[in-house]
């Protein structure tokens, strides 16, 4: 993968992660929750529950899967995103190529996620406040996730409010969206190799191929 997808792939992990419980808030038809105060109070029950199992807590593959099947996937628009990071050429691509890269792209974010894990312990994040119109549908929530004796870490959540709960649509760290960064690495893969060489590296980089 692209150098620049090494070097930050972890910590955006753990913005998705505190971002993980999005369901538990899903809103009712008189009230929803404020993004900011909902990405901080999940945050803080994430980071409990990674603190009280210790399978994730250690990046044990199949609980990870578990994890992010049962929270992370609900509340991330995930067929967009993957859409995204592949480009026009999502348009093109065949059902059977569609899923296929859904499920690659699924299986990137457990590996990066069991690797990341461990990098929870001791963090906490910080939400910064959110400016927006009362009706506002689409909205940036900044914040950073800070540790003792680390410098903090600057993350930034694209939400949308649908059906009655906010879904995550990209993340930012350190300045650099996640979607946008995908989207450079996999279009060089696909002038070099089409589709379907973008599917046989994801399988290699996830060790399935």
């Amino acid at each position: 993968m692209h150098p620049v997808i090494k070097r930050f792939r972890s910590v955006v992990v753990l913005g998705c992660l505190l971002a993980g419980f999005v369901t538990a808030w899903a809103a009712s038809p008189i009230e929803r929750p404020a993004p900011g105060q909902f990405i901080e109070t999940l945050g803080n029950q994430l980071l409990a529950r990674v603190t009280s199992d210790p399978k994730v807590a250690a990046g044990d593959n199949k609980a990870v899967r578990a994890l992010v099947d049962e929270l992370v996937l609900p509340v991330l628009a995930f067929e967009q995103m993957t859409a995204s990071s592949v480009g026009p050429a999502w348009r093109s691509a065949s059902p059977a190529q569609r899923m296929a890269l859904q499920e690659q792209f699924k299986l990137l974010l457990v590996r990066t996620y069991a690797g990341a894990l461990k990098q929870l312990q001791g963090k906490t994040l910080v939400v910064f406040p959110v400016r927006m119109a009362p009706d506002d549908t689409d909205v940036t929530v900044r914040s950073e996730i800070q540790g003792l004796g680390s410098e903090p870490v600057p993350l930034a959540y694209r939400l949308s409010f649908e059906e009655g709960a906010w879904v995550i649509n990209d993340i930012n760290v350190i300045g650099i969206w996640l979607v946008e960064t995908y989207r450079t690495q996999f279009a060089q893969q696909i002038q070099k190799t089409g589709v379907d060489g973008l599917i046989k590296a994801l399988k290699r980089l996830n060790g399935n191929a």
